[in-house]
């Protein structure tokens, strides 16, 4: 029988072990007061935006509309046309990039000779800005000047941004070239932390390269993946400056998704900074509530850190 002083101090004890080395709550305030002021403030701002009219000029300040712009919204063709050519160009970026960044970071991670040198010289796109990757791309792929006229056995009549399905592949290929090596940092940090014992034990037992791979590395990575892909559909998402300088939204607004819509509604002719943030709302909660399903699904949310507060 334990007496009640007893169990109280254990328990106050217990409490005490959990609690070892977690800051105080005080220790976030900079980081809320920024996230508040750097996000929260210019989403609420965005939000009040969207239910007036306002062309951006400062002599003529935003007029209250209550909910015009949002039923111009859910019945406007284009805007469910840019949200499936969203969501397209979402599935595309995680099915080529989460393989490839994966399959090199678990490479850079492991004692092959020579492996920091070109993991070096493999992460200088990450040096780069978007749009001075657009750029190179887009002169690259010009069909007056670019590769397209200088090997047309390669790239046919090199018109390669004439067409939905080609302007949709090659955005595609410079969002792998442009965030694969992002990614694949991240799998690589992930993969120098797995316990070598685990590799040795697998290979006593006879386990080939393959094997170790789907048994020991992938599961050890499942909650970096899962951090991974959410960081490319939000990052698609998001994507602007890439569409902008390589296909302007065309051929025919076939690569016009929400974002550059936005864009084009709230800084082109028609300045309507009230209707381009009720599609910046949009946005922002679609991406959100798809990063939080994907957690949901995925169990992320039940992760605990056993380093957690150091």
């Amino acid at each position: 029988m334990t007496l009640p002083f007893v169990r109280e101090r254990s328990q106050s004890a217990r409490g005490g072990l959990q609690n070892a080395g977690r800051p105080g709550a005080v220790w976030a305030l900079p980081a809320v007061l920024f996230f508040a002021f750097f996000a929260l403030l210019p989403l609420g701002y965005a939000v009040y935006l969207s239910f007036t009219q306002y062309k951006g000029i400062v002599i003529s300040p935003p007029k209250f509309v209550a909910f015009e712009n949002w039923a111009e919204l859910f019945a406007d063709p284009q805007v469910l046309q840019s949200l499936i050519i969203s969501v397209i160009l979402v599935a595309l970026a995680v099915v080529t990039q989460t393989p490839v960044a994966l399959l090199i970071g678990v490479w850079t991670a492991g004692p092959q000779r020579g492996r920091a040198i070109v993991a070096a010289l493999y992460f200088i796109p990450l040096l780069m800005s978007s749009a001075a990757i657009a750029v190179l791309f887009s002169s690259l792929l010009d069909p007056n000047f670019g590769l397209p006229d200088a090997m047309p056995w390669l790239f046919g009549d090199g018109n390669l941004l004439g067409s939905p399905t080609s302007a949709t592949a090659v955005i595609t290929f410079v969002l792998v070239w442009q965030f694969v090596p992002f990614h694949s940092l991240i799998y690589q940090g992930a993969a120098r932390a797995i316990p070598p014992v685990l590799y040795q034990a697998a290979a006593l037992d006879g386990a080939g390269i393959v094997r170790q791979f789907f048994s020991i590395t992938l599961p050890q990575l499942t909650n970096t993946l899962v951090t991974s892909v959410i960081l490319i559909i939000v990052g698609t998402f998001t994507t602007f400056e890439t569409i902008l300088i390589i296909t302007a939204g065309g051929p025919s607004g076939s690569t016009t998704i929400l974002a550059y819509l936005m864009y084009i509604t709230g800084f082109g002719a028609a300045s309507d900074y009230g209707y381009a943030s009720a599609i910046a709302v949009v946005l922002i909660v679609i991406a959100s509530a798809i990063s939080l399903v994907m957690v949901k699904l995925t169990g992320f949310d039940r992760m605990r850190s056993s380093q957690e507060g150091v």
